[in-house]
């Protein structure tokens, strides 16, 4: 089936269709219908896999696909303009421009957490960009899956086709040949994915995770930061890539810290999270039980009921060092370790002393402490103030670096991913100035190369 899904694909992006920008202008405003004519659906079929409340569905999942749409669409002749590259007084007359030129057959791999946004966002990209896409939902997020199978090819035609099904329904589809394959998830799987691709040499964007810091000190209003580091940790139930996985900070700032979150959850999901329908669960019950596995011997602040029956989890805070079994793993759950350090200069040393993280979030009012931060550290993103809001600005690029991922996407950005920059050299064949560097060489002509063409110092 797979090898069927990607031969139409490729005959669609063949003849040539995609490339019109009245196509993909099309196949966008299609996918926003689908999106506020189905919103009931996928409201209710994330509700079904993550227990994640309408409201919340809308701004983190629907709702953030349509702006990406309307950022888009509002954007993409502009970005598809010809940039003009200037010329070497030396080949003139001549021009030179960079067209973005479409990839052909996308390959996009979703994943559970949030599984219409981090499965559409790559889609829209891809086909602002010309190409025809094929889609793998995650089957760990079954309801919203069969959604997007079912409705992505009535309102999309056939630019883009679903696979739904598990490990070897993927196994069998990284066989087939992509122009491109796009794939968020864990390190585990990206490497999987990356061997594949190596056998057709196909260029992949991957979008991954890991132990995103949080560094704070004492110049800053800690109740205020308190609130939205719980609101970016706690946010489905802790299931995001970019929540804050960790909390670095002195033990003066950490103490009063650890009697500040409390309150701070408890104005979250008005006083017990369990029977709030602001607040999501673990995906599966394997999840559940690593993250329950993590709280074993651990020093809790707060938090810390588990119900294996329904997969809740409450919002925890904990105590821990760096050899810590917490800190070991990427937590992706609602567990947030506070972690002690000296000083500023010993976070950023703590820090760089692990993988370069997807986001690193800094909490002070000290202009160089954020200079510091800026110069002294590597990561996807860098925010001060606030957790995670950072995705909701379309004109900055989201991705990671070294094992937190490969690429970028978002707005033009997205254009960028999913295109072949390609170079353009337009140079008339009269006059014929290129005669001057032809053989046989003179004394003329080495004047021209030596101090024209290719000058020396």
């Amino acid at each position: 089936m797979s090898n069927d899904a990607v031969e139409s694909l490729r005959s669609v992006f063949n003849s040539g269709v995609s490339r019109k920008l009245e196509w993909r202008l099309t196949k966008l405003e299609a996918l926003r219908t689908m999106l506020t004519e189905r919103t009931a659906e996928f409201t209710e079929a994330l509700h079904q896999d993550l227990r994640k409340h309408p409201d919340e569905a809308w701004m983190t999942e629907i709702g953030f696909v349509c702006t990406e749409i309307s950022h888009t669409v509002k954007n993409l002749r502009r970005w598809l303009e010809p940039e003009r590259a200037s010329v070497p007084v030396s080949l003139l007359p001549a021009s030179a421009q960079i067209v973005n030129d479409p990839l052909g057959v996308v390959l996009v791999i979703a994943p559970w957490n949030y599984p219409v946004q981090l499965a559409l966002v790559p889609v829209l990209g891809a086909l602002a960009a010309g190409n025809t896409v094929l889609l793998k939902p995650s089957e760990l997020a079954p309801a919203t899956s069969a959604v997007l199978a079912e409705w992505l090819p009535k309102y999309l035609g056939d630019a883009v086709a679903v696979l739904e099904g598990g490990v070897p329904e993927t196994t069998e589809l990284l066989k087939e040949r992509f122009d491109h394959i796009f794939y968020t998830g864990n390190g585990q799987v990206a490497r999987i994915v990356m061997t594949a691709a190596a056998q057709h040499l196909t260029p992949v964007t991957l979008e991954l995770g890991g132990k995103s810091p949080v560094y704070l000190d004492e110049s800053v209003d800690l109740r205020a930061a308190a609130q939205r580091i719980a609101w970016g940790k706690y946010l489905n139930a802790g299931q995001t890539c970019v929540a804050p996985d960790y909390v670095l900070g002195t033990e003066k700032v950490l103490d009063r810290l650890a009697a500040i979150l409390p309150k701070a959850i408890n104005s979250l999901f008005r006083g017990d999270p369990r029977n709030s329908d602001d607040y999501g669960r673990i995906i599966n019950e394997r999840h559940f039980e690593r993250l329950e596995r993590l709280l074993e011997g651990a020093e809790l602040v707060t938090g810390g009921e588990c119900d294996a029956t329904e997969n809740y989890l409450a919002p925890t805070v904990l105590r821990a060092e760096a050899e810590s079994p917490v800190m070991q793993q990427e937590i992706f759950g609602p567990l947030l370790p506070l972690v002690t350090v000296r000083d500023e200069q010993d976070a950023i040393r703590f820090i760089n002393e692990r993988d370069k993280p997807l986001a690193l979030y800094v909490f002070t009012e000290r202009k160089q402490s954020k200079q510091n931060f800026i110069e002294n550290t590597s990561s996807g993103a860098l925010c001060f103030g606030v957790p995670a809001a950072h995705l909701l600005v379309p004109g900055l690029p989201f991705g990671g670096v070294g094992p937190s991922g490969m690429g970028a996407y978002h707005g033009k950005h997205s254009l960028e991913t999913f295109s072949h920059r390609k170079a353009v050299f337009d140079k008339p064949l009269k006059p014929d100035t290129m005669k001057l560097i032809y053989p046989p060489f003179n004394a003329l002509k080495h004047q021209v190369v030596t101090k024209v063409i290719a000058p020396a110092g």
